[in-house]
């Protein structure tokens, strides 16, 4: 029996709200940022070690405001972390659901690819003098390799 990881259906009116839902949120988070590769590589990074010390250090400018030159731009640092906070919790739900999407995507290709194999095996043997030998040679064209070879010299 074929394999059958996942049964899914998508009906016009789900499709019609989950983009509107998506095209919601894209509107909601107009101001994301997208940082080419270089500037990735480039910027200083945060990561759980620093946050630590990224909070207690806001704390204590916080705390301590006559030390703090304007320049510094702390209120913008302040408004940084406000919208930090806000963003994880997206960002944890969204990560986990294009996880599943991902991961549906990949089962409803692997049903599908069962399914073409089994199917072609049975094309092989049962298609014979029905007139699919044509169809059957195109399906094979997937599975042939081209073979790189190489003029090798005998060993003498």
């Amino acid at each position: 029996m074929s394999q059958n990881l996942l049964s899914l259906t998508l009906t016009d009116e789900d499709m019609t709200a989950i983009n509107a839902a998506l095209t919601e949120l894209e509107a909601r988070l107009i101001g994301l940022l997208a940082l080419d590769n270089a500037t990735r590589r480039q910027i200083t990074k945060m990561g759980d070690k620093s946050e630590a010390f990224v909070r207690q250090t806001m704390t204590v400018l916080e705390q301590n405001p006559d030390i703090v030159p304007p320049a510094l731009g702390l209120a913008e640092a302040q408004a940084d972390l406000v919208a930090l906070d806000r963003l994880r919790p997206l960002q944890t739900r969204l990560q986990r659901l294009l996880e599943r999407v991902s991961d549906s995507e990949m089962a409803l290709g692997s049903d599908l690819m069962s399914v073409a194999l089994e199917g072609y095996g049975l094309l092989k043997v049962s298609g014979r003098n029905r007139g699919l030998e044509g169809a059957v040679e195109a399906l094979g064209a997937r599975f042939s390799h081209s073979s790189r070879r190489t003029a090798e010299q005998p060993a003498t």
